[in-house]
């Protein structure tokens, strides 16, 4: 009975305690279950084709030499994602010969359906925004393993990505995460909705100056993955690359299928819509995420009076991964709230961020996990209804407000109290240090 009970306490410390030091051990039991998983998917679960086909032609074009992207089409219409998506999927299209291997072409679609899953719980880790036991929510969705193994979206990649740069800004390091971020905007546009989290972190930690350098460094990314086809035809690639006022097609919104068609392409409601993104950017950014420096107001004036200084060669200010992750998942999560249309495949915009969202929001545990089960459904009704996108926008408002009254899992007592983690060590600053370090904020 004594190594029953043993065992459970063990089980249980594992499940709750970022600090155990047993995470890693569940993270990988969580990854090579779904490595098994995901291989029985593709042995025995019929490909799907939906876009695939269509990637592969628009590649086509480019990789014979041509790179007018006016020219680059598929069977679902021209090339609309920029240059980054053409290098992707090329290489893909190298690696499955010609694109005719599809069975090929999910095997490869599963590394990067688990590198998505092994980033996603580092960040977890080291911001500590939800239970460890949570995270196993990030293995149970069929809609998921469908877009990354069973339809081949582009989505995925991008995603993929955008972790990858989330990894990299928790262990501050920001030009690697710019870098990172501009990657993945090249491959899809949806990733600028993390955008405006990062400039107000960039504005934060070091200024206005800070910010323009590395906004500079996004730009030139994007200028040299595009440069071929600038030179080629400008217009085409910037207007088709990088189309703000396309408008999809009702019967596949997630989202808004209770919208009626004409209200769904009119103007009006795109027009409401962004109007409401940034509205609610604006009131975040205030309230939760600058709040820290007195408000959104405080962190534009200090970063006008930085930019005003003689410049100098300070580091960056310190940001606690906490902050930094829920303000760069925050922001996304705006935008999926506020988005015109959700498709099916836009579901990996922001699964990975769940577990997060869902311990923010002030509300039992078991009203978590039915939120979970009620998005986890409205994803899966297959075509989109208006009850199931009604239920999905009630859920994503629940969690909307939990942005704005809640708190991540845990506390921050650990960086407010001088304890920080770095690589899997605590390191103890001392109070005179923190006093310090206070005292320097307010003489800047």
């Amino acid at each position: 009975m004594a190594r029953v009970r043993a065992l459970l306490r063990f089980g249980w410390r594992v499940a709750t305690d970022h600090d155990s030091g047993y995470f890693w051990l569940l993270a990988l039991a969580l990854l090579a279950g779904e490595l098994l998983l995901g291989l029985c998917i593709i042995a025995r679960v019929p490909y799907t084709e939906i876009d695939w086909e269509a990637y592969m032609d628009e590649v086509r074009t480019i990789v014979g030499g041509d790179f007018d992207y006016s020219h680059a089409r598929g069977a679902t219409g021209p090339l609309v994602y920029p240059g980054g998506f053409v290098l992707v999927f090329a290489a893909l299209r190298a690696l499955t010969r010609d694109g005719s291997d599809n069975r090929l072409a999910q095997l490869a679609f599963l590394p990067i359906y688990l590198a998505t899953l092994a980033l996603a719980l580092l960040v977890y880790r080291r911001a500590r925004l939800a239970p460890p036991w949570a995270l196993a929510l990030l293995c149970v969705s069929k809609r998921l393993h469908s877009i990354y193994l069973l339809r081949l979206f582009n989505d995925g990649v991008a995603s993929l990505l955008v972790y990858a740069c989330l990894a990299a800004l928790v262990h501050r390091r920001w030009s690697a995460c710019c870098s990172l971020f501009s990657l993945a905007v090249s491959v899809k546009m949806s990733a600028l909705l993390h955008a405006p989290g990062l400039l107000v972190l960039l504005l934060r930690a070091g200024g206005a100056r800070f910010a323009v350098a590395h906004i500079a460094l996004c730009a030139a990314i994007q200028l040299a993955l595009g440069a071929p086809y600038l030179l080629a035809n400008a217009r085409a690639y910037v207007c088709g690359s990088f189309d703000l006022s396309r408008v999809f097609e009702h019967r596949w919104s997630v989202n808004l299928a209770f919208v009626p068609q004409p209200l769904f392409v009119s103007k009006r409601l795109a027009l409401a819509l962004l109007g409401a993104h940034v509205l609610a950017l604006l009131a975040l950014a205030d309230a939760r995420w600058c709040r820290a420096d007195g408000g959104l107001r405080a962190v534009m004036q200090r970063a006008a009076s930085d930019a005003r200084r003689p410049l100098a060669a300070a580091p960056p200010r310190r940001l606690s991964a906490r902050e930094v992750a829920s303000t760069m998942l925050g922001a996304n999560f705006v935008g999926i709230v506020f988005a015109r249309t959700l498709h099916y495949q836009f579901y990996a915009w922001y699964f990975h961020s769940l577990p997060f969202l869902l311990w923010h929001a002030p509300i039992p545990t078991a009203a978590r996990l039915c939120v979970f089960c009620a998005i986890e459904s409205a994803w899966n009704v297959y075509p989109p209804t208006p009850r199931a996108s009604l239920a999905l926008l009630g859920c994503h408002a629940l969690l909307l407000a939990g942005l704005f009254v809640g708190e991540p899992h845990g506390s921050d007592a650990e960086e407010r109290g001088g304890k920080v983690v770095e690589g899997g060590e605590r390191v103890v600053e001392s109070a005179a240090a923190d006093a310090a370090g206070a005292c320097a904020e307010r003489t800047r």
